[in-house]
């Protein structure tokens, strides 16, 4: 029975094939007719059509004149080039049939006698596999590279200007999304590619295809990694600024609608310009982009620019914090109707984690809830994210889960931080400081501190293992470099001196009150006041206790740096801190 099925459906492909070279050759590849006679045959456009091509082809083409097999190779090429835009049916199974479909016509159509259409084939070719679906990202993108390298070797600037620069495009665009090499250089291809266009493309004359281009060029300057951050991202702005002279919403929604977005994802990391109103710049943009987004016509638009004004939420400054929160967490969820594991896999889990981020931060809410939401959310993108397929995702995920449970209310605290500590271990596995030096240091400090409050193994030798993790992210965060993040560590560096067991405890208090001091340099009652009055309240307990120097006089300065921290951990703004330094002041005057 199951042979008999199988038998029927062969048949059905090879009464469909021939049936739609013909429509084309006699249409002359006219979509109007094409597409409503591939609708109609929906159900058999699919896997087992690639197969059945193959086999058609290679069975036919033999036994056909030069000119015939010449005329069926220009059909199967101009049937791929439908198919591979053909809106209906499953995406994956659509790319796959064009690309058999213009392996086939090259076989005729050879670089040798018809170098103009090997060309559009080789052309073609990467475009299909730049978008594929099937097989492995990364051999994909190579694969395009090759091919719009080959497309590139038979079309001469000076006879194909147009088609020369269209190539040069997509190789751009490709050199965007590879993973292969050093990601630096591929963007500087990607910059290198476009700008070549543009010496075709320029905005008097081709003022649409040069619109396009600025827009790819954005793009390309906001994830730049070679030059000064700041000035890419001003790089960017002014490319997208460029596009929507000619991408205006009544002239070119989509288009519009496109560089909106992208000038929000500008906006949402400018360095330049006061922050705040960068991120109200890029939320604006994004609401202005959901206007032309809606669900019901670009799905997968839409939910892309939830997500990402979601992530503006989160990190906005202006207007109340648990609100902004609460419509992060809500933008994350509209974006997860559309990016589902099945259909978006890599969407799904990147929304995912950042779903959790919210969670994590979230101030409404039962806060223990909230931290269980997290590490569901993180666990999930982490069945997406393997180190395998993507290991600087997974790197990342595999930090905030640790973080996640480092903060846990739920479960056994000391099971947790072993959770902590065996997750970050296993993101410093890709984190390493040649590859990703910041990373690796933020990892370093984190771990550091679930080492200082581990419940299990030796207490000293924890700490040892806190103290060793600091001075290894201190070898990144310079204060130069890292003015902020370079503070925060001397002063868990220092609170880690003050517990130490083992060493010399006056040498340990010494190291103490030394890396508080450093932290204050950074850390301005101006600037930072509450990691300043948390620093001046710490730096009075190491003078409390400190074994060196005249007794009295380190005890004034402790009372000293108690009644520092008193002028920000006021009873009104800090009720519980006031009272900690309060209770720890009247402790030290009593001694």
């Amino acid at each position: 029975m199951a042979e008999t099925q199988a038998s029927e459906f062969k048949s059905e492909y090879l009464e469909l094939l021939p049936e739609i070279f013909q429509a084309i050759l006699s249409s002359q590849g006219d979509p109007q007719i094409i597409y409503p006679f591939l609708q109609k045959n929906l159900k058999k456009i699919d896997d087992g059509l690639v197969e059945e091509l193959k086999v058609w082809t290679n069975g036919i083409l033999p036994k056909l004149t030069t000119q015939e097999a010449q005329s069926l190779a220009v059909a199967v090429l101009i049937f791929s080039n439908l198919i591979q835009q053909f809106p209906l049916g499953n995406r994956a199974s659509n790319l796959e049939i064009a690309i058999a479909g213009y392996q086939t016509a090259a076989k005729i159509l050879t670089r040798h006698s018809f170098q103009e259409e090997w060309a559009l084939i080789q052309n073609s070719l990467g475009n299909a596999y730049l978008e594929r679906i099937t097989g492995e990202r990364l051999k994909n993108l190579e694969l395009a590279i090759q091919y719009y390298q080959s497309a590139l070797e038979v079309t001469p600037l000076e006879k194909s200007p147009e088609k020369w620069a269209d190539i040069q495009v997509n190789l751009g665009n490709a050199y965007i999304d590879r993973i292969a090499g050093d990601r630096a250089e591929n963007i500087e291809h990607a910059i290198t590619e476009y700008m070549s266009a543009l010496q075709i493309y320029t905005v008097n004359e081709y003022p649409v295809a040069w619109a396009g281009i600025q827009n790819n060029l954005g793009t390309a300057y906001r994830q730049r990694i070679s030059g000064m951050h700041q000035d890419n991202l001003e790089q960017a702005v002014a490319s997208f600024q460029n596009t929507l002279r000619i991408y205006t919403r009544e002239a070119f929604p989509l288009q519009w609608a496109t560089t909106i977005a992208n000038l929000g994802n500008v906006y949402s990391q400018r360095v330049q310009g006061d922050r705040a109103e960068n991120l109200e710049q890029a939320i604006a943009s994004y609401q202005l982009a959901l206007q032309v987004y809606t669900r019901e016509a670009f799905p997968e638009s839409w939910a892309r620019t939830q997500s990402n004004l979601a992530a503006a939420y989160a990190e906005r400054l202006r207007g109340d914090r648990a609100e902004n929160l609460e419509q992060a967490i809500a933008s994350y969820q509209l974006a997860l109707q559309v990016y589902t594991r099945e259909a978006f896999p890599e969407s799904w889990a990147r929304t995912q984690s950042n779903l959790a981020a919210a969670y994590a931060e979230r101030l409404r809410g039962d806060r223990a809830e909230n931290l269980e939401q997290a590490i569901a959310s993180y666990q999930l993108a982490l069945q997406v994210y393997t180190r395998e397929a993507f290991p600087e995702s997974w790197a990342r995920t595999q930090s905030n889960l640790a973080a996640a449970y480092a903060e846990r209310l739920r479960g056994d605290r000391a099971e947790n931080l072993e959770q902590a500590i065996a997750s970050y271990q296993l993101a410093l596995q890709v984190y390493t400081r040649e590859a990703f030096p910041e990373s690796w240091a933020r990892t370093q400090s984190n771990l550091a501190a679930a080492y200082a409050e581990r419940l299990r193994g030796d207490r000293a030798e924890n700490l040892e293992q806190a103290i060793a993790s600091y001075q290894l992210a201190l070898q990144v965060y310079t204060r130069e470099a890292f003015p902020e993040s370079w503070a925060r560590t001397q002063s868990n560096l220092a609170a880690a001196y003050a517990e130490r067991v083992q060493g010399d405890r006056a040498e340990n208090l010494e190291q103490a009150i030394a890396s508080y001091q450093l932290a204050l340099q950074v850390y301005t009652r101006e600037a930072f006041p509450e990691s300043w009055a948390r620093t001046q309240s710490n730096l009075a307990a190491a003078y409390a206790e400190r074994l060196r120097g005249d007794r009295a006089e380190n005890l004034e300065q402790a009372i000293a740096s108690y009644q520092l921290a008193l002028q920000v951990y006021t009873r009104e703004a800090f009720p519980e801190s006031w009272a900690m330094v309060q209770n720890n002041l009247a402790a030290t005057k009593g001694l």
